[in-house]
């Protein structure tokens, strides 16, 4: 397998990535990514503002980038004492993220939840200029307008900027980067991005080895050899080291008990039995339904592309795992893949069009140079009219799939409303700022610039202020009556109630 599609064009190696700003295509381009983000601003900052955005996990995230705002490492006591491992824990031990340290000067201008939404959107919709460079110079201009567009609509980052804020917001634009800039044949910005992801997530040396692989298969074997150590050299590091230093606990990270209690255990699981272990990921519905729909974007093209070998590693993690939640399609897991598939996809048809073009060459070899001139143009214009058509389709399909993704809340105006808004409010002007509170999942980001949040649960903290909810279920009780029961609990331990209505209960610790 060549990579013909994988360097750049004569005379385009040069061309700096924001060439095309000086051109026609300036405003069309900026006017997705600027669209894209006001969308996704509205999705994130409309459920902020109903209530429906939850502790677990904005105010983790939240906390984080506070104290690098702060000048102070990244502790975030929600987590920490949910835990059981105190005030001080840090994210680093939770989960390796030192990049959110880029978000804390945003934190200067406005401290508070809001400004992790924003930031998560701007990132994900400044993905679109590269996929758009990316897509123009393998298919043409009216190609990467479509295939730009049905990125931003795509369910997993709907999915994602629907679900509070995850470090995942930064892998789109980083291996967007990663790829167009290798393609351009500029490889120092490509591997930059590609270190960057190493900062993102414990994990993301995976991703590297799989861009390592993809390097391998088309022909650039050193660099790709030396990706490959790198990603396991990150990843033995930070799980191995980095993150037990920080105070996390390595059992946190495994989700493979049913193949052995560790990884040595386990990869010899999966050598005992290789048939067993090919069809692990496809063991469950939800694997099948997931996998799926993270390849029917591109119309399965995703998968003719050495591209894909990028996901693989990522994809593996989520679907060899026991953990239900990473199987599904309901969060942000698919997010980190989505951009190295959609750029797959876009490899692929070329790689398709390409093996029917040689195989026209072989049949008119015979013809008259006339003749196979004509065929010639014949052809050029067919498969021009082929890449417009699977672009649009496309586009189609990721029209198709919004109505049952997140972004179908944005048309119902039920979206914008919240019944029990004015009682939550309410609720939570009753909380002094500068307080310690344990919150309902619910109203924890709403509190959470202003107060030392942590998570209301069936155990009492001891905090001097409580909020809770005895409505609606809330995460992590096993129904209302048991917040309920927990409310009376606390009750019995001496707390006064402040406030109650519409099932919110404030108290106070006598």
């Amino acid at each position: 397998m060549t990579g013909d599609t994988l360097v750049a064009r004569s005379g385009e190696s040069a061309a700096p990535p924001w060439r095309f700003l000086v051109s026609g295509h300036r405003v069309r381009v900026g006017a997705i990514a600027l669209a894209a983000a006001a969308v996704y601003s509205l999705l994130g900052l409309v459920k902020l503002a109903t209530y429906r955005a939850t502790t677990f996990d904005l105010v983790i995230v939240d906390q984080a980038v506070r104290s690098y705002a702060n000048l102070r490492p990244p502790y975030i006591p929600v987590l920490g004492v949910f835990h059981g491992r105190g005030m001080d824990y840090l994210q680093l031990a939770d989960h390796f993220s030192p990049i959110y340290a880029l978000l804390a000067p945003f934190y200067w201008i406005h401290d508070g939840p809001e400004t992790l939404i924003v930031a998560q959107a701007v990132l994900f919709a400044a993905a679109v200029p590269f996929l758009w460079r990316y897509t123009r110079r393998v298919l043409g201009a009216g190609p990467a307008y479509l295939v730009s567009l049905a990125y931003a609509l795509s369910w997993p980052v709907a999915q994602a900027v629907a679900f509070d804020a995850h470090e995942v917001m930064f892998v789109p634009v980083l291996t967007a980067i990663m790829i167009e800039r290798y393609h351009a044949g500029r490889n120092l910005p490509a591997f930059l991005a590609m270190l960057a992801l190493l900062l993102v997530k414990e994990d993301m040396g995976l991703m590297v080895i799989g861009a390592g692989l993809c390097l391998v298969v088309i022909g650039d074997r050193w660099r790709g050899l030396l990706c490959v150590m790198l990603g396991l050299g990150a990843v033995l590091l930070v799980r191995g080291m980095l993150i037990t230093y920080a105070g996390g606990d390595a059992k946190d990270f495994w989700a493979y008990n049913h193949l052995g209690p560790d990884m040595t255990s386990a990869i010899l699981t999966l050598l005992r039995d290789p048939i067993a272990a090919v069809l692990l990921p496809f063991s469950e519905e939800a694997k099948v339904d997931t996998l799926f729909l993270m390849v029917w974007p591109t119309l399965l093209l995703c998968l003719l592309s050495p591209l894909s070998l990028a996901a693989l590693p990522h994809v593996l993690e989520r679907m060899l795992s026991d953990r239900g939640q990473w199987w599904q399609a309901d969060f942000q897991y698919s997010a980190f893949t989505v951009m190295i598939l959609f750029c797959a996809g876009v490899d692929g048809l070329a790689r398709l069009l390409r093996l029917i073009k040689r195989f026209d060459d072989k049949r008119r070899s015979s013809a008259g140079e006339s003749e196979a001139n004509e065929c010639r143009s014949g052809r050029d214009h067919k498969h021009a009219s082929l890449r417009l058509a699977w672009s649009a389709a496309v586009l189609a399909v990721a029209l198709t799939l919004v109505p049952k993704f997140a972004l179908d809340q944005l048309y119902h105006p039920a979206f914008y409303q919240d019944p029990k808004a004015a009682a939550a409010a309410e609720a939570l002007s009753r909380v002094p700022s500068g307080v310690t509170v344990e919150a309902v999942n619910s109203l924890g980001p709403a509190l959470s610039s202003r107060a030392t949040v942590l998570l209301w649960t069936g155990e009492s903290h001891g905090s001097p202020w409580v909020v809770a909810d005895t409505a609606r279920w809330e995460f992590p009780f096993g129904s209302p009556g048991q917040q309920l029961a927990e409310v009376e609990e606390l009750r019995a331990q001496g707390y006064v109630t402040v406030y109650e209505r519409d099932g919110y209960v404030v108290l106070r610790r006598s």
